[in-house]
């Protein structure tokens, strides 16, 4: 990160330029796949690790120990969110890395209950905890690196990959789980099958490390750097400065944490809970659903460089407002795979205007000298406000009021509070990263 750094992209060609923006988008894209199965994996498992840490059976447990890991996001969030705006995206986005590749590679380890007693949901809950404090760090991170490592006019298209990275992750999340349920035994999967996935994103993690390591900082840290504008305390001066974007940054996000996690999550687990669909069935739903959304993203993404991003993260969350409850109306009443499917394919859609526009639009409202750390941190209080605790949440909605589509107002809301926000807000689209 010195002067000497910062002039050599200057004096790359055309031609040096692109094949610079394709290795360092390619590595982030990479890392935030492994990133994301490591932390997303745990969600398809709920029901597996319920039975292996948790002797009632009851799935409180298990969606606590989901939502704690949510908790350190924002902590991770303020001190990675620091370190990458005072030492580098780079440097930031190798450490994430590597927390989650062991704090996986521990849960496919933890012994059962009946082995070590309430020694293994505690160990269980302290690798969540760690998982969540590098997702925090993570996804503001590989936003900010994607988006300021951006061509002209292609922001959009360019930070969508960090979302359809992360969503092959989910999806590949997804498809390990609905594979090992199809093809071992109920008795075989819950005893050892569902540790399987927890190992291998352990083993896989080193390669997006590897990658990481080697790739260039971005030129427009390059330049702050250059230029003597990289802040010590960016928190505090993100806050004092630009404070009021950073709420309309958290209002945004809401939207895309809430419908993910309730209808990916819960909706899956109640399905195979409540429904008694056969898991393979369940699971294969939400690898369709996660498909779609993977395939669209980046068509979003190009799309917000045309028109811009308010009107798409917009449509999100009305769309969720408007056709939520009659999504929730359709899988449960409908009890069958083709309903759960219709369902969550349909949010899938609404998703995807989300996935495509989200890093782009937090990157482009906040200057390089905080935008790690205000981006991170706004969406990192979003997501443990209304992501990661939705499936807990849901859970006790329906349990207190006997009514099954709860849940759904639950997403309704956020879309309103995510509508909102977005109306309050200018379009940053064509506004300088600088």
């Amino acid at each position: 990160m010195s002067e000497a750094t910062a002039n050599d992209f200057a004096s790359l060609d055309a031609g040096q330029l692109a094949a610079l923006r394709r290795r360092a988008i390619l590595s982030c894209a990479i890392g935030n796949f492994f990133e994301l199965f490591d932390f997303t994996i745990y969600g398809y498992f709920a029901v597996a690790i319920t039975r292996a840490f948790y002797p009632s059976g009851s799935m409180y447990g298990t969606y606590a120990a989901f939502g704690a890991a949510f908790l350190m996001r924002p902590v991770g969030a303020i001190v990675l969110g620091a370190y990458g705006d005072r030492m580098g995206r780079r440097a930031a986005l190798v450490i994430t890395i590597g927390l989650m590749a062991g704090a996986t590679g521990a849960v496919g380890l933890i012994p059962t209950y009946r082995a070590i007693g309430y020694w293994a949901p505690i160990l269980l809950v302290l690798c969540r905890l760690l998982q969540g404090f590098s997702t925090g760090g993570e996804w503001g991170g590989a936003a900010a690196f994607l988006v300021e490592y951006a061509p002209p006019g292609k922001r959009g298209l360019t930070g969508s990959w960090q979302q359809f990275s992360t969503q092959i992750g989910a999806v590949t999340g997804s498809v390990s789980a609905a594979l090992l349920a199809s093809s071992l035994s109920e008795a075989a999967f819950y005893a050892w099958g569902w540790r399987i996935p927890f190992l291998c994103g352990f083993l896989l993690g080193p390669i997006g490390y590897y990658l990481r390591n080697k790739v260039a900082e971005t030129p427009a840290f390059e330049r702050a750097v250059e230029t003597r504008t990289v802040e010590h305390a960016p928190l505090r001066v993100a806050m004092r400065e630009y404070g009021t974007r950073m709420i309309q940054a958290f209002g945004l996000s809401i939207i895309g944490c809430i419908a993910n996690f309730i209808f990916v999550v819960y909706l899956v687990s109640y399905a195979i809970n409540t429904m008694h669909l056969p898991s393979s069935a369940a699971f294969s739903c939400a690898v369709a659903s996660g498909l779609v959304v993977v395939v669209l993203t980046p068509f979003v993404g190009a799309l917000t460089d045309r028109v811009g991003r308010r009107p798409l993260i917009l449509a999100c969350a009305l769309l969720n407002l408007v056709f939520d409850y009659p999504l929730f109306l359709l899988a449960i009443r409908g009890n069958t795979f083709k309903s759960l499917l219709i369902a969550l394919i349909c949010n899938a859609v609404f998703q995807a205007l989300y996935t495509g526009t989200i890093p782009s639009i937090l990157a482009e409202m906040f200057p390089t000298r905080v935008r790690y750390t205000a981006l991170s941190v706004s969406y990192g209080f979003a997501v443990v406000l209304f992501g990661g605790f939705a499936p807990l949440i849901s859970t006790w909605l329906v349990d207190v009021t006997g009514n099954p589509f709860a849940p759904a107002f639950y997403v309704m809301t956020g879309g309103a509070l995510s509508a909102i926000a977005i109306i309050s807000m200018k379009e940053y689209r064509d506004a300088p990263l600088e």
